[in-house]
C-alpha cells in the first residue's frame, strides 16, 4: 500500500487550517502501517508534486465549500474532487488542482483520490479553529480511519504513554 494522507490549509485563517490539524491529530494519536505516510502540506502547491506522484491512494484533508452548514464533513471521490476546486476557498486549492493536472499529464496520477473535507465557519485571520469545526474533527478523523480499515490498513491507537512521548517530541521539534 502506497497511501498518502495529506492535510492542507493555512494555519493563519482559522478554519482553513482544518486539514493540517487533522493530520497533526492523526499523527499524535495513531500508529500507521508501513506504506501509509502522513504529510502536512500547509499551503504548498507544486511543491507537493513529488510527494503525490505515483500513489495508490491519496487521502486529502481540507476545508471545503460544499454549500452545507459549517462543520459538515463531506467525502468526495476521484473525479468529484477537481470539480470542487472550481469553488476554491484559498490559493492552495488552485495549486493542488495544478498538481493533479501535472500528475495526469505525466502518467503519475494516484490510482484513487479521496477528499475528506469540513465546511468552514470562518476564514478570518485568526489562529485556531472555530468550535463548530473543532467539533467536526472527530467525525473527519473517523472517516479517514474507516477508509484505512477498508483498505486493510487499520491505524492502531497509541497508548497514553506513547501519545505523551509524541507530544514531547513535537514540542521539542517546534522549539528548534
Amino acid at each position: 500500500m502506497n497511501t498518502l494522507i495529506l492535510g492542507v490549509g493555512n494555519l493563519l485563517l482559522s478554519d482553513e487550517a482544518v486539514g493540517v490539524r487533522l493530520v497533526e491529530a492523526l499523527e499524535r494519536e495513531y500508529r500507521f502501517a508501513p506504506g501509509i505516510e502522513l504529510l502536512d502540506g500547509g499551503t504548498a502547491g507544486m511543491e507537493l508534486l513529488e510527494a503525490m506522484a505515483s500513489r495508490d491512494h491519496i487521502i486529502l484533508a481540507d476545508a471545503v465549500r460544499s454549500g452545507n452548514p459549517p462543520g459538515t464533513v463531506v467525502t468526495l471521490q476521484d473525479e468529484e474532487i477537481p470539480a470542487l476546486f472550481g469553488r476554491k476557498i484559498s490559493p492552495h486549492q488552485l495549486g493542488l488542482a495544478d498538481v493533479l493536472s501535472a500528475l495526469l499529464m505525466t502518467g503519475e496520477s494516484p490510482k484513487r483520490l479521496t477528499l475528506i473535507g469540513v465546511e468552514p465557519l470562518s476564514l478570518e485571520p485568526r489562529i485556531g479553529l472555530t468550535p463548530v469545526v473543532e467539533a467536526a474533527m472527530g467525525e473527519a478523523k473517523a472517516r479517514i480511519l474507516t477508509l484505512l480499515a477498508e483498505l486493510g490498513c487499520p491505524a492502531i491507537p497509541l497508548s497514553t504513554q506513547e501519545r505523551a512521548e509524541r507530544g514531547r517530541e513535537a514540542a521539542w521539534r517546534t522549539t528548534l
